[in-house]
């Protein structure tokens, strides 16, 4: 019998945070706290910090992602960082892409709930959409693997020129340097560790920031990529 933590009630930075949203957020961490912990999606034990340590940490995001583009969260879980953002950021396109099917019946009915419609959410994992999800110009994840491996799944799905922002811990420069060989392979031309949420969240959350130049996950990619499409294209027309 999974042991009932009563959600505390919302910081006073959470209201200037998502703003027009807030009742949404206080919904969506209704139940994050209730479905969301009988579902085995979030533990017990994080709901007395489900606002700073989940909902802030991962809404302050916003401050790094560019105006109107489009965003996958890779492995996104309960939805986070995706519904946070979605939350304080409606001129975001969203694709949460989770592979676990209760998972995704959670995310869909949060997004309903809530009238999430710059909202989508997709079951699959990042390489079998490949080719068949539309390129984002931004990827985020947040405790969905080392820095090497997330970005073998995600930075295959941008666009030319777009950037995978993974929320980090503190080991992020230990990641970055760990991961360069490999970044180098997929593509990446840029990679930085970036502070945001001063003044909502303590500590700050950590991002790593990677950019990608004009081939997306490498000459390996490119042709995974284009066979992908092909393949999605033939079935259309049957």
């Amino acid at each position: 019998m999974t042991e009932e933590v009563e959600l505390p009630q919302a910081p006073e930075g959470a209201r200037a945070v998502f703003g027009d949203f807030f009742p949404e957020a206080v919904r969506y961490a209704e139940l994050l706290a209730d479905a969301g912990v009988k579902r085995g999606l979030i533990g017990p034990r994080e709901v007395p910090r489900l606002w700073e340590r989940h909902l802030l940490n991962c809404a302050v995001l916003s401050e790094v992602v560019p105006e109107g583009v489009t965003v996958c969260d890779v492995g996104s879980g309960a939805g986070l960082p995706g519904i946070p953002l979605a939350l304080v950021r409606p001129d975001l396109k969203i694709t949460l892409l989770e592979p676990l099917l209760r998972r995704t019946n959670f995310l869909q009915e949060v997004v309903e709930l809530l009238g999430l419609d710059h909202v989508t959410v997709v079951r699959g994992r990042a390489e079998e959409v490949l080719g068949s999800l539309q390129p984002v110009h931004v990827v985020t994840a947040r405790a969905v693997a080392p820095l090497d491996r997330l970005a073998g799944w995600g930075v295959p799905l941008l666009r030319p020129y777009g950037e995978m922002l993974a929320l980090k811990g503190d080991t992020a420069e230990e990641e970055i340097a760990g991961a360069r060989a490999a970044l180098g392979k997929l593509g990446v031309v840029e990679t930085e560790v970036l502070h945001v949420g001063e003044g909502v969240v303590d500590p700050m959350s950590t991002v790593v920031r990677v950019v990608v130049g004009e081939s997306p996950g490498g000459v390996r990619f490119a042709a995974k990529r284009a066979k992908a499409a092909r393949t999605s294209r033939t079935r259309r027309r049957r």
